[in-house]
């Protein structure tokens, strides 16, 4: 019988190789590349095989909807669109440390009132999830707790009648099947074991949550296929740093996606933060220059946030861009519009710009509150402290409007501001305006802005 050729596989994107190679060529990751053991077996195909027929029905059809479990954490409730579906799947991922464990035990707790709960761990002993639980001030909670790692143990448990309502797996990657040669936690490892955990769920009719690790660059770990094999995919977002975590869904079956909870760490446990906005401007001083409140959008949540700029002169041949909780490229962006279009040279100096509270802004709303302080930064005069900002900004220097903006204006007129600027929209044109208790500065143009803060 002849050897089995070697086969090796990339762990990030699952490509499949004849010989080792220090970067993958289907994902260009280095070092990811894995040997495992090739199966011994003879490929087969299907003009033999009969099949059963499928049986087709109408596309309409009476089902009656599932009621959600809801966990009584509102957040998390929230961001898995109103409580969670039986039969579903979720996969949790995060940095090491940022709390994934605390939450689904805080939620397990929870849901072990009104529904039957089962925590396995693979990462940990019982007695260490049982401290932790002690600490949390659930020790006496009813939840079933074990230990374990082999993939058949576990289905054998749960393959039952009287299976559980909600099934923690911490983590997916310690999971094994005794059926596949390849150690736990890779690419064959990983794809065989999430699927036959899902598989099982939609069969019993359980929630299953998934335990992910993630890469040095932030995204799940394994082949990419498990966030298409899941219902929803929930991100842990947050700087250890700071005291606030972000928890983001970025794929959601039965609720909005880009929706967040936002959690508070403290030595109890993760606490709810109902109105993020409140706490994130609490430490907030204002008449400085270089500070802006953007009213952003969150998923569905309103949310203001302090964005802080520096620009400052510099003595390197190459000035510094530091960003923390923005993207960089839309940094350079803003400076270079400002530049060309509205003549304020920022080349020469240092620029450091930072979303305060730890937070991550993704949307181009928050390109004129960035404008906003970088020339208030520049010319040493401060934003009005009761003023919030919003509003694209496009290559030519225009400003554009955004969505929800009402839903912007209304959480900044409830923490009481005063004033906005915003972009101007058709019909109202720039300068002035009411919208309720706050005054409007509507604004066509960058050039417009340097206007507000003229120097010294």
């Amino acid at each position: 019988m002849a050897k089995p050729s070697p086969r090796f596989v990339c762990q990030q994107c699952g490509a499949v190789t004849t010989r080792w190679a220090g970067k993958c060529e289907a994902c260009g990751a280095w070092n990811s590349i894995v040997e495992e053991a090739a199966r011994e077996e003879v490929p087969k195909g299907l003009s033999g095989a009969k099949g059963r027929r499928i049986e087709f029905v109408a596309l309409e059809g009476h089902a009656a909807p599932q009621p959600r479990l809801v966990t009584g954490i509102g957040e998390l409730d929230r961001v898995c669109g109103g409580g969670l579906v039986p039969g579903s799947v979720l996969l949790v991922g995060g940095d090491p440390g940022i709390g994934k464990s605390t939450l689904l035990l805080q939620a397990s707790a929870a849901l072990s009132t009104g529904a039957r709960v089962a925590y396995i761990s693979g990462e940990e002993a019982v007695d260490q999830v049982r401290m932790r639980a002690h600490r949390l001030g659930h020790a006496k909670a009813g939840v079933a707790l074990a230990a374990a790692t082999s993939l058949r143990d576990i289905v054998a448990t749960l393959d039952a009648p009287d299976a559980p309502a909600v099934v923690v797996i911490d983590s997916i990657q310690t999971l094994y099947s005794d059926g596949i040669e390849a150690a736990p936690g890779t690419v064959s490892q990983v794809r065989a074991t999430s699927a036959e955990l899902i598989r099982l769920a939609k069969r019993r009719g359980f929630v299953l949550f998934l335990v992910g690790h993630v890469t040095k660059e932030g995204a799940l770990a394994g082949p990419r296929v498990l966030e298409h094999m899941v219902d929803t995919v929930l991100y842990f977002e947050g700087d250890r740093g700071h005291q606030f975590r972000i928890l983001r869904a970025t794929k959601n079956r039965f609720g909005a996606t880009d929706e967040i909870g936002v959690f508070e760490m403290t030595e109890h446990g993760l606490a709810e933060v109902p109105n993020p906005s409140a706490l994130f401007l609490a430490e907030r001083r204002g008449n400085v220059a270089g500070a802006c409140v953007y009213a952003g959008v969150e998923g569905s949540r309103p949310m203001l946030v302090e964005i802080q700029a520096l620009v400052a002169p510099s003595a390197l041949s190459s000035p510094r861009r530091a960003v923390v909780g923005w993207d960089a490229g839309r940094l350079a962006m803003v400076l270079a519009v400002l530049d060309a279009r509205c003549g304020l040279a920022l080349s020469g100096n240092d620029v450091y710009l930072n979303v305060a509270g730890g937070l991550r802004i993704t949307e181009p709303a928050a390109d004129l509150a960035v404008a906003a302080a970088l020339v208030s930064s520049a010319s040493t005069q401060p934003v009005p402290a009761d003023m919030v900002v919003f509003g694209e900004v496009g290559l030519s220097g225009e400003v554009r409007a955004v969505a929800q903006a009402e839903l912007r204006l209304k959480e900044a007129a409830k923490l009481g501001f005063a004033q906005a600027l915003v972009p101007s929209r058709p019909g109202r044109g720039r300068g002035g305006g009411e919208a309720g208790p706050l005054a409007i500065r509507a604004v066509g143009h960058l050039q417009d802005v340097l206007g507000l803060f003229p120097p010294p």
